[in-house]
């Protein structure tokens, strides 16, 4: 039986290993302030890590763990959102600064502007490519600009392009600010009757992207552990599919899953969580370009 105190991803196959050996740099980070609906996200991560002691190291292509999995001590979740911000932008830069790739647990979806922050000290074109039920892109709302449901003003606002797959409800500022940003989008509706399109980026997309996963992006039927679900979401093969498709040739400089709210007793979702974190890893391995590490 597998120890479910373990604290790394992955830990129970991998161990601890060397942190210079590895190319992805796992980052708890479980906080929450600001949901608006069901809460829990704040126990996402560890629910994220404890399932993936359950995962098997062959994802059905390769075996994404060979380019290692380092886990970093987690984010403090009871800080102010700017402490805890700053904390991520640290840690992430660190991670990328040492040529490795950054990935990100949250929590609620506010801990993106950490990772955001970090990017934009890079001063090169950058693309982020965006999966949620939910545009994300209020300059407020309930009275804070740093709400999960700000999390993608701040990466337009940054000069970030920015492309958002299986949005099904929005706000009218959200319509209206992404027609003034030209924020790119293919949302639920989309997808439902007209497919996925080829090629799914438009063709001046940066090479360089950071993919940010709200699982509320899924349908409620594949994770329905997350605060504000949505029905009408994208199915696990769809998003497989996507995601591939966006990363496939471009540098890939982090990733993001976020918003999950785990369901004590209820499994399903944690695992799909971790699996889908895991089969990025598979497929940025594979699939990007050059890979650092």
């Amino acid at each position: 039986m597998k120890s479910t105190s373990l604290n790394g991803f992955l830990e129970a196959e991998l161990g601890k290993p060397d942190p210079d050996q590895c190319l992805f740099h796992v980052i708890p980070a479980g906080f929450e302030k600001s949901v608006s609906y069901g809460g829990g996200t704040a126990l996402g991560p560890q629910a994220i890590l404890t399932a993936s002691q359950y995962l098997e190291l062959y994802d059905g292509v390769s075996v994404p763990a060979d380019r290692g999995i380092y886990t970093l001590p987690p984010i403090p979740g009871d800080q102010s959102a700017e402490d805890t911000l700053s904390d991520i932008e640290a840690a992430v830069t660190s991670v990328i600064t040492s040529k490795k790739i950054p990935v990100l647990l949250g929590g609620e979806h506010t801990v993106s502007v950490g990772a955001f922050r970090a990017l934009s000290k890079l001063d090169i074109p950058m693309g982020i490519v965006h999966f949620d039920a939910h545009a994300d892109l209020r300059d407020t709302y309930e009275g804070s600009n740093l709400s999960h449901a700000c999390a993608l003003h701040h990466a337009v606002e940054a000069g970030f392009t920015v492309f958002q797959i299986g949005v099904r409800s929005l706000s009218t500022y959200d319509v209206a600010y992404r027609e003034k940003k030209s924020v790119h989008c293919l949302d639920a509706w989309d997808l439902f009757s007209k497919g996925i399109p080829s090629p799914l980026l438009p063709s001046d997309f940066p090479e360089n992207i950071y993919i940010t996963f709200d699982v509320d992006g899924l349908d409620p039927s594949v994770i329905p552990a997350t605060g504000t679900p949505e029905p009408g979401g994208l199915f696990w093969f769809q998003a497989m599919d996507m995601l591939l498709s966006s990363i496939t040739g471009r540098k890939v400089v982090g990733f993001d899953v976020v918003e999950l709210a785990p369901i004590p007793g209820h499994h399903a979702s944690d695992f799909a969580a971790a699996r889908l974190v895991y089969n990025i890893m598979g497929m940025i391995s594979r699939h990007s370009r050059n890979p650092q590490g």
